[in-house]
Formats: C-alpha cells, structure tokens, sequence
C-alpha cells in the first residue's frame, strides 16, 4: 500500500512546490469580458531602447517586422527578433519637398502599408501624405499621394488608417508648426489652411473629402470593422484649448459625438499624457494612448483596461493580433510589446 501512495503524493509535491503565477500589477482590468484579449498575466517586453520621439508602429507580416519612426531624428526604423533595430529609411519625413520652418517636428509620423505592399507615410516636413517601396533606403525617393486641399497645401499629415477599398483617412494638424521650444503653435505665413482637418482620399478618383474640420487638433484615428464609424483622438492642453476626447464620427451622416474623455483619468495621472495614436482591435476595442498609459475603450465607450507602458505615442497589432505593440514617448523613448490572448 505504502508503494502505491508514493507516486501520488510525489505528484502533490510538484504541484505546490511550482511558483504560483502572479497578475501583471501593470495591467488593469475594468470589465473581465476584456481577459478574452487582454492577458492579465502577461509580461510586458521592451523590444527598443534611446529612440528619441519614436511613432507610427506599423506590423510587416511579409518581413515578420515592426516598423516605426523616429520623428526627431527624421527617419523610419525596422525590428525585428533577428537583427533588433536597425534604420530602414533616412530620410523619412523631411526630405525638402515642401516649405517648413527648419526645426522642430518635422520627421515622419503615422504610417501604414497597401494592399501592394507599398509604405504609405505621413511626412511633417514634407507636408503630405508619400508612398515608397517597402526596402531599405538611405536615398528614397518618395511619390506624392496627396499634398493639398482645394489647392493649398497641407499641414502636416499625422496619422491615417486604410479602409478594405483602399480609401485613406488620415488627421492633419499643423505640427510642422509646433515650437518645441515654446511648446506652442506659432504662425507661419508658410501655413496656407486656417484649420486641422481630418479627410478620406479616394485613391481611385483622387478626390479628397474633408470629413471633419471642428475638431481642433485631431491626432490618431481608426475604422471600426464595419467601416461605419471613424474614431479620432482629439487632443487637450497645452495643444488645444479644450479638454482631450476621443469622437465617434458616423461616416454616412458626418456627424460626431463624444464617445470617451477620461476626464478622471486626467486628473488621477495628470503626467502630461493625451489621446495621441490608437489601433482598433477586430473586437471593436480601441486601444489608444492616453492618461496613464494605454487604454482600451469598448466600442460604447466604456473603459475596459489599462496598461502602464507610461507614456507612449501609438500602438499596434501583428496581423494575427498575437502581440500589441506600443512607441513611448520623448520622456519614454522605448518599443514595447505585450503577448494578447487571441
């Protein structure tokens, strides 16, 4: 009897003699529903290190890479678990297509890639919306997708999203206009339009829509599934002089509402953070830089989660949603990377 108690017991003892798995105290959960996604238990990786204003994180399925850019230091970036960092293309977002004020933010943003596989970039400096080959460049040659409105030239295209038919959506504020010094908006005469705007280009007719110009300075934006509703992150102080939302715009009627402020999050945090770029997830969730790090709204404007990445600029998904990527900010300079439940 004695012989057959032996390896049950010795099978108890491995059990408790594991560490039992602890929650990740960097992860919040305000709905459970959201664990379906969100892994409570999962490690946050920091892939990128020193990348002085990284952005516009984008998944490369066919390289099995994360590209992103580095908006000071006017160039796009590559990473991946082979050759970690590496600089793709330099010039990225300032290559003098357009007139600027010669310093500040002038370097790429928002990127995406095509159903050919092209880069589609939003350039500052340049003050368009620019198309390439996806390889490595030190001496690209970019191809205008777009560079005005009725005439007058952008201000400087920062983040866009590619509906199924290949339409572009993107945000226009003037950040090419920004004083890093002041941390200000300064006048230009270089400026030619009088507001930020957000558009839908039609890539097969060319025509450009301005969906919206009353959101002050709109920043990071996404299509839900259906392509019924735009997201737009709006930005506060000391951007604007109103508070930070994100608005939900009806894509057949144009009109808008608030779907999330946050405003006791602002409050509780209160480091500097703002609705900047976002992804939204196949679910429907949107998962937006904001105060105190990421979150993840519902489709109804719920908050769902948080995850402390401090304070970052953008965020993303591999094309399978297995990760979610995130770029910290100038005070942040890092590239993170979160395994999801998929």
């Amino acid at each position: 009897m004695k012989k057959i108690l032996l390896l049950p017991l010795s099978l108890l003892f491995v059990f408790c003699s594991q560490p039992k798995k602890r929650m990740n105290p960097k992860i919040e959960i305000f709905d459970q529903s959201i664990e379906s996604i969100i892994d409570p238990y999962s490690e946050i990786e920091i892939l990128a290190d020193s990348i002085t204003l990284p952005e516009g994180p984008v998944w490369d399925e066919d390289s099995q890479s994360l590209l992103f850019v580095d908006i000071i230091n006017n160039k796009i970036l590559k990473w991946n678990q082979t050759t970690g960092t590496t600089n793709f293309i330099s010039p990225g977002g300032n290559t003098g297509y357009a007139p600027n004020l010669g310093e500040g933010l002038l370097g790429p943003n928002g990127m995406t890639i095509d159903s050919e596989g092209n880069l589609i970039v939003c350039q500052h400096g340049d003050r368009r919306i620019a198309m390439i080959g996806n390889t490595e460049s030190m001496n690209p040659n970019f191809e205008t997708v777009v560079d005005n409105y009725n005439g007058k030239r952008l201000n400087s295209p920062n983040d866009l999203t590619i509906a199924k038919d290949g339409s572009i959506y993107f945000t226009d504020p003037a950040f090419s206009f920004f004083d890093l010094n002041t941390y200000s908006f300064v006048d230009s005469d270089l400026r030619e339009l009088d507001f930020n705007g957000v558009y839908k280009l039609d890539i097969k007719t060319d025509e450009l829509t301005l969906i919206s110009n009353e959101i002050e300075v709109p920043n990071g934006l996404g299509l839900s599934p259906d392509e019924s509703v735009l997201y737009v992150n709006k930005m506060g102080p000391p951007f604007s002089k109103s508070k930070a939302k994100i608005v939900k715009i009806d894509l057949k009627t144009l009109e808008s509402e608030t779907l999330f402020e946050g405003r006791d999050l602002f409050e509780k945090y209160n480091d500097g953070t703002d609705f900047d770029g976002m992804a939204v997830h196949s679910s429907g969730n949107i998962f937006t830089s904001g105060p105190g790090g990421l979150l993840v709204i519902s489709p109804n404007g719920k908050l769902m989660a948080r995850i402390d990445f401090s304070h970052i600029t953008n965020c993303t998904f591999d094309d399978e949603e297995k990760y979610l990527y995130a770029t910290g900010f100038i005070d942040n300079p890092k590239i993170f990377r979160i395994k999801l439940n998929n």
